[in-house]
């Protein structure tokens, strides 16, 4: 759920309460709105203050200092900017964060802009949305609360620069996007006796309320598609699961959809082939997948996004029981290839197979891309700030690779080696669904792959990214809603209609 967080646009100049937020280089220097507001001693009172505290203007810090005499402001914070170098390139989203960061609980005016770094409408929304992010916190199970230190509770940012009309107008798919981000972050954040695969399929399916349609396939109607992976994995726990299938028609109805897959796994206790007892409360998070999903099927939607998204999510609770699948089990897929099951752990692999085989039959996409916190694997290969990609396709690939550099939603394209589809060769299936240790997370997507026909294809391992976040200026949660600005962002640059 986000921090109480109000943001509003308007003129340079306008007066108001509470702090004041002006920006410099590492020259010190004080653009013309700045100057105007705090007068002609504004630049000296900025150098002699920045002198005592050793304050240089390197991006991304800050100088905080009781406002001047005349001025109509509780305090003065100065925001630093970096170099000319740093100026050209500002992360806009980024600069939101750690600013919306030094004024949390209070109201402040924000004089957008310095010497060498113009404001546009487009850097404005993007600085609103990287302030609603940081403002984000998940603590509805908390009986006492810290209280907010502003009297009308929360933050307020009243962000001041010339094009402020066409940037009020700019933010409102800015605040969609973050309203995604939002409800994906939640949907990880919760615990999983709330957020159970029924539970799940419900909150996905308030997407109707945005125009989005929505179907919700149980057991029995999952039995007669043949979902024989997808049951096998959920038939150890008393949750039965579902798949959910969310389709948003922003474009002509001629106009072939694009598919986002993701895996919803609501808690991985391994199966069968128990995970060890440190660390399983993060299994939680196992669905982020799914949750980047559905926030950007929100995103999309709230935004009135001139594309069509199909959205599915293989919702399911991995729990050992004495009807649990088993290591040794050969089950079949809805493609109608079997499996040869080595290791229960290995479930979401099961999952998405089922899950991306439907979608293929029922829709037909241009394109599909999965998301999945799929393998450890990845994570010992890239960290938790890069997510993984294999792909089919370099054109799609390459797509994803620049939404990602963009949104600071990073992907490293990983090799699809035969000799990584070799590995899930069984002696008694078609495929076994694990390849060993070894290149673990490139046997993962090729598993995944035998289940892709002829369409450009794309897997995104977000495991070290889509949950126990590390922390930055737009993200405090343990959960960061990973994957929904790339996504729409990618949808926006490439896929939309004019």
């Amino acid at each position: 759920m986000a921090d109480a967080i109000t943001i509003t646009f308007g003129p340079l100049g306008s007066a108001g309460r509470g702090d004041l937020v002006v920006f410099v280089g590492d020259d010190l220097a004080l653009g013309g709105a700045a100057r105007d507001v705090l007068g002609s001693g504004g630049a000296d009172l900025v150098a002699r203050a920045a002198s005592v505290e050793k304050f240089k203007g390197r991006s991304l810090s800050a100088l905080v200092l009781p406002a001047p005499a005349g001025i109509e402001a509780d305090r003065l914070v100065v925001v630093g900017l970096g170099s000319d170098k740093d100026r050209a390139k500002i992360d806009w989203p980024v600069l939101g964060g750690f600013t919306a960061g030094k004024v949390s609980g209070r109201t402040a005016r924000v004089v957008l802009g310095a010497n060498g770094a113009p404001v546009t409408a487009e850097n404005a929304a993007e600085f609103a949305l990287g302030a609603r992010l940081r403002s984000y916190r998940f603590d509805r199970y908390k009986t006492k609360k810290k209280p907010d230190s502003d009297e009308n509770g929360g933050t307020t940012l009243h962000l001041l620069l010339s094009e402020h009309e066409a940037a009020a107008q700019a933010a409102k798919a800015a605040e969609a996007v973050a309203e995604g981000v939002v409800i994906a972050r939640d949907l990880i954040n919760e615990p999983p006796n709330v957020l159970y695969p029924e539970e799940f399929a419900r909150r996905a399916s308030e997407l109707t309320k945005l125009g989005v349609e929505v179907e919700v396939l149980e057991p029995a109607r999952m039995r007669e598609l043949g979902m024989g992976a997808l049951l096998a994995v959920a038939q150890g726990s008393v949750r039965e699961p579902r798949v959910v299938v969310m389709r948003w028609n922003g474009a002509d109805s001629a106009e072939t959809p694009v598919a986002l897959i993701g895996k919803g796994v609501v808690f991985d206790s391994g199966g069968v082939s128990i995970k060890s007892a440190g660390g399983m409360e993060d299994m939680k998070g196992d669905m982020g997948g799914a949750a980047a999903v559905v926030g950007t099927l929100h995103a999309l939607a709230s935004r009135k996004a001139k594309v069509n998204v199909v959205g599915a999510i293989g919702i399911v609770e991995n729990m050992p029981d004495g009807g649990s699948y088993r290591p040794s089990d050969i089950v079949t897929s809805m493609s109608g290839q079997t499996i040869e099951v080595i290791n229960t752990d290995a479930e979401g692999r099961l999952v998405l197979a089922d899950v991306i085989w439907h979608v293929q039959s029922a829709y037909k996409p241009r394109f599909i891309i999965d998301l999945a916190t799929l393998t450890g694997a990845i994570i010992v290969a890239l960290g938790q700030d890069i997510a993984g990609l294999f792909s089919n396709d370099d054109d799609l690939a390459a797509r994803i690779t620049a939404a990602g550099e963009a949104t600071g939603e990073k992907v490293w394209r990983m090799p699809l080696a035969p000799s990584f589809d070799k590995a899930i060769d069984s002696k008694f299936a078609d495929m076994k669904n694990t390849g060993g240790r070894h290149g673990g997370a490139a046997t993962a997507a090729s598993f995944i792959k035998r289940f892709v026909n002829d369409v450009p294809w794309a897997h995104l391992d977000i495991a070290g990214v889509g949950m126990s976040s590390n922390a930055t200026e737009i993200n405090r949660s343990w959960g960061a809603g990973w994957g929904v600005r790339l996504l729409d962002r990618l949808m926006r640059e490439h896929y939309e209609t004019k």
